[in-house]
This record gives structure tokens, sequence and C-alpha cells, in this order.
């Protein structure tokens, strides 16, 4: 696994948008469209597979239709609007030996041209939310016993939890374990409460 920061020899996939963003902008959203992909292809998603069997009788296109929705919030989150909106970037790839390797990238000199606050808050709000729903809807679909559905759900729960797993390890550090971060996390509120209860009396 390994992080990478853009260098100036190289040719950035970021250099468009940072011409952009020397630029002046009225708006607290830099890109609108990106931020209505991003949520788009998942809200659509999530109401085809809420309201197919009342709009259709066909299982084989509800079921193509939900799929083609998920594939394109997977590309969409996962090659334009993460970088667009966060800055932030990740990928598979096969070196010569054939192993897998899993690539973090993130945008150089974003202390100095940092996102758009609006934009990282609708980007990890629809990047959290719509996977816990598909979670919902998978344990939903094995209460009610519509197992025909089942396969939908995996999909939706897989495609959108590779991009959460993806865009957060990107944010934490590709070398940095989710189990130390959260570790970390817990041990510094702990000690924060521990050290406050003497304090208090």
């Amino acid at each position: 696994m390994m992080r990478q920061d853009s260098n100036e020899d190289e040719v950035s996939l970021f250099d468009a948008e940072d011409d952009e963003a020397r630029k002046p902008k009225k708006s607290k959203i830099k890109h609108p469209l990106a931020c209505f992909f991003h949520l788009f292809f998942r809200v659509s998603a999530v109401l085809a597979y809420l309201l197919c069997e009342v709009l259709s009788s066909s299982f084989i296109g509800c079921m193509v239709t939900i799929i083609l929705l998920l594939s394109s919030d997977f590309w969409t989150v996962k090659n334009i609007t993460g970088r667009l909106m966060v800055g932030l970037r990740w990928w598979n790839q096969v070196d010569e030996d054939g192993k897998s390797q899993w690539m973090f990238e993130s945008r150089k000199g974003s202390e100095t041209n940092p996102p758009s606050g609006s934009e990282s808050r609708i980007f990890w709000l629809g990047l959290v939310v719509c996977p816990i729903i598909w979670v919902l809807f998978a344990f939903s679909t094995l209460f009610s016993f519509k197992i025909k559905w089942l396969a939908v759900v995996i999909m939706g729960v897989v495609l959108q939890g590779a991009n959460l797993y993806g865009y957060v390890r990107c944010k934490v550090g590709a070398r940095t374990s989710l189990r130390n971060v959260a570790t970390n996390y817990l041990g510094r509120q702990f000690f924060k409460q521990a050290m406050a209860k003497p304090a208090e009396s």
C-alpha cells in the first residue's frame, strides 16, 4: 500500500482545477455539477430500490436499472467527485510480479488551497449515509424473505462500501491501520475524561 503526492515534474490530474481554484470564486461550492452527480446516482439507486415494485412489475428491469445506477455512482465518486470535491483519489494497480497494490493519493498543496467546507461536508455525508442505508436494506431483505432482492442489495453494499473504505484510507493515511486510528481516538477520549475528573473534584 502506498500513498502518493503529485510531483511538479509529473503531469498531475489536479492541474486543471488548481488553475481554476486560483481564480476568485463567489460561491462556497466550487464544483456544483460534481456535487449534483455525487448525490444523484446514490439517491436515484435508493429511490429506485424503494419504488421499484410500485412503478414496475418487471424484476429484471428494476434490477438492471439499480445496478446501472450503482455502477455509475461507483465510477463517478471514485474517479471524479472525490478528486474534485476533497482532493483525494484511490485505485488499485497490479505490478510486474502480479501483486495487487492499493494506491492512495491526495492533492499536493491542499494546505494552501483547501477543498471547500461545503463540498467536503456534502461528499462525506453522501459517502457515509448511503452505505448505511444499503446495509439496512440488506437486513430488511433478509428478515422480510425477499431473497430475490438480496443480490441487488449486496451489490449496493459492496460498491458503496468499497468507495467509503477507499476514501477513509485516503483520509487517514495509507500506512495507518484503521484499527490503530480508532484505538488512538478512544485512548485520547478516555485520557481526557480521566484528566477532567480530578480537576472537577
